[in-house]
């Protein structure tokens, strides 16, 4: 078992015990519950900072919110990794958090390019739901070669994020792949493509945590890991959007 989500990956599942009792181990069913849990969090966190900043009439309202959002989402993800039978306490949280971010961020783009919200949330619960059908039907077979060119894509994907970060503390822009050009929208279809394809490995990697019969936590963790790709796949929408209205 292997993705290339951080909080899912090859070594998820390692030294836990299986519980031979069904009714203490993790359940796809359970794992859809709690991730339906996350998500209403996450949008009731986003509404508030959403609607702060039609309240307040200044989109500079809900930048602090945005930044601790971000923050504080970020270290109560790490503490979740590490800590993974705290899940169920953690997961909520940084649900809230991420939903504060996120409430922010999409605050700014409409403001920018009014619709593009309604836009990016219904592409990706869309390709959310297209990619569960497609992999329950059997249409889309998680194999080894599979597995390992999303894991490399997304790799190369964060190098790329990182180095540009780095280029950017030294004023330095990098060219082309963050310009509405091309090349620019072709990066970023790239991106939401890879983004896409983590789902379809998270859906295996759950599949086969409720198998092995993981232990209950494991499906509040399991939910986690599920929402970290779901809000990098909406913000690389979100993204994308933004480069095809700027053209």
């Amino acid at each position: 078992m292997r993705t290339s989500n951080p909080a899912l990956n090859s070594k998820t599942f390692t030294g836990l015990k299986p519980i031979a009792d069904t009714s203490r181990a993790m359940t796809i069913k359970g794992t859809v519950n709690k991730s339906a849990i996350l998500l209403l969090l996450l949008l009731v966190a986003a509404a508030w900072t959403w609607s702060m900043s039609y309240r307040s009439a200044d989109m500079g309202a809900v930048i602090p919110w945005l930044v601790g959002g971000a923050i504080g989402g970020l270290i109560v993800a790490i503490i979740t990794v590490f800590k993974k039978q705290w899940a169920g306490v953690t997961a909520p949280i940084y649900a809230l958090l991420e939903g504060l971010f996120l409430g922010g961020l999409s605050a700014i783009f409409e403001a920018r390019y009014p619709g593009i919200v309604i836009q990016a949330v219904g592409l990706t619960f869309g390709t959310l739901a297209c990619l569960l059908l497609a992999y329950r039907a059997g249409l889309i077979k998680v194999t080894q070669n599979f597995r390992l060119g999303v894991v490399a894509a997304t790799g190369g994907i964060a190098l790329i994020y990182v180095v540009t970060l780095l280029l950017g503390l030294f004023g330095i822009r990098a060219p082309f792949i963050h310009e509405s050009g091309l090349i620019g929208i072709a990066f970023s279809l790239f991106v939401v493509v890879i983004a896409s394809l983590n789902l379809v490995l998270d859906f295996d990697f759950i599949e086969q945590g409720a198998d092995s019969g993981a232990p209950k936590y494991m499906e509040w963790y399991a939910s986690f890991g599920l929402m970290v790709t779901l809000i990098w796949l909406y913000i690389e929408i979100l993204n994308l959007l933004s480069k095809l209205r700027r053209r």
